[in-house]
């Protein structure tokens, strides 16, 4: 290899060296790559701690179910007893302190209590007979409820020991009660009075002499009526679409056996409204067939069937309060009646087996929705149903005290504003 090669090569290998050295000394930085922040560390309540980097929580709405305690100290968010819902009735016992030969009772009720009922409560019912002091006391199925919801229970008949049977009639008073021993403290949240009374049973012979049946007296419930809106059940309670096309019912007692239904018809304006035909034929008829709260007595009487109370509910199939449904289209039939393109006042007559039997009177405004006259508000009803007078027609329910209801209506809790004449 020629000289002036080598001395070449000497010279590149010479420098290579000398600047791979200078660069072992230089401090050459290489970038960090950042980490990504990490949520804060939640504290024992479940909430993240504050951080002065993030952006200040921004206000959630509040959630219809949110519940408060229901100890709250300034009274609100109690749960409240529905009156409408709240059912007395005598359950007749055979015997009477081991001696068949006397029949006796013990009380039975059911009714709805809205929320909020919180963990650890238990409902119960007092009974008391004037002048002889507490009788008999039990609990009820208790449910932890949340606010907007409702439990309906009920107690006591079959579930109360025979030996407390009672062979007394007259007045009675009785409360619905809540205690809670987790949170500590006992409420009273409906009293009310019932008049029992007792009638013979169908049974013959000596020893039926005292084989009395009892019944607690409802003629106060004739004249009271309810009208009112139900929601489609198919969609959750907290969907909204639920309340786009309701149904529009009412609700009305009667005395007496019923054979048959009886049938609705709404007027307005003079005219009969909501009918709807099909080659010439009526479809979609109202009627009410619902049996909502029936009081009978346990055991068969004589005379036969003057002591059964019913509350019937009727529905109008063709008669909507509103149509909200977006794609709204007509059935196939035609076109619904619809409250809210008809507004002002209506009548509904009532008839059974030809005859007319019931007349009650309402209004609904420019949006569909019934006049609240103000009576349920007013008596703390405890439902959505608007509270009407009922007009009863006829001689259908036989005799029945016409007076009860300025004294007796909702067991002693009589309607303030309220008058059916």
């Amino acid at each position: 290899m020629p000289r002036s090669q080598l001395l070449t090569i000497a010279a590149l290998v010479i420098t290579a060296f000398i600047f791979h050295t200078a660069s072992a000394q230089l401090p050459i930085k290489i970038p960090k790559i950042s980490k990504p922040k990490g949520q804060p560390a939640p504290t024992e309540g479940g909430q993240p701690t504050s951080n002065n980097e993030t952006e200040p929580a921004k206000a959630q709405p509040e959630s219809r179910n949110d519940t408060k305690p229901a100890s709250a100290a300034n009274g609100e968010d109690q749960p409240t007893i529905a009156k409408d819902s709240v059912q007395v009735t005598a359950f007749t016992f055979s015997v009477y302190r081991k001696n068949y030969d006397v029949w006796s009772w013990v009380p039975k009720i059911e009714y709805r209590v809205n929320g909020p009922i919180a963990s650890g409560s238990q409902l119960y019912i007092e009974f008391t007979i004037p002048g002889s002091g507490p009788w008999v006391k039990f609990d009820c199925q208790t449910e932890a409820t949340q606010k907007g919801a409702s439990m309906k229970t009920e107690c006591g008949g079959r579930q109360i020991s025979e030996d407390k049977g009672s062979i007394y009639n007259g007045p009675v008073n009785f409360a619905i009660r809540l205690r809670n021993e987790l949170a500590g403290g006992d409420q009273t949240l409906f009293t009310g009075k019932m008049k029992v009374a007792k009638v013979h049973s169908n049974e013959e012979g000596p020893k039926a002499a005292n084989h009395f049946v009892f019944y607690v007296d409802h003629d106060w419930n004739l004249p009271i009526g309810y009208v009112f809106y139900e929601p489609e059940d198919r969609w959750d309670r907290d969907d909204p679409r639920r309340w786009a096309k309701p149904k529009f019912s009412l609700a009305f007692w009667t005395r007496g056996e019923s054979s048959g239904f009886a049938e609705p018809h709404l007027f307005h304006g003079g005219k009969e409204v909501g009918k709807v035909f099909y080659n010439g034929a009526e479809v979609s008829k109202p009627n009410c067939s619902t049996t909502e709260v029936q009081h009978n007595t346990t055991q068969s009487t004589t005379p036969a069937g003057q002591f059964i109370w019913t509350r019937w509910k009727c529905t109008f199939y063709s008669v909507l309060p509103w149509d909200k449904t977006p794609n709204r289209t007509e059935g196939i039939f035609g076109s619904m009646y619809l409250f809210n393109e008809n507004p002002g006042d209506y009548e509904i007559k009532v008839m059974y087996q030809g005859h007319l039997i019931r007349s009650l009177k309402f209004a609904v405004d420019a949006e569909g929705k019934v006049v609240d006259n103000g009576i349920a508000a007013a008596n703390k009803l405890g439902s959505d149903r608007v509270i009407v007078p009922v007009q009863v027609i006829g001689e259908q329910d036989g005799p029945w005290d016409r007076m009860a209801w300025k004294t007796d209506a909702f067991y002693g809790n009589p309607l303030t504003g309220f008058n059916p004449n």
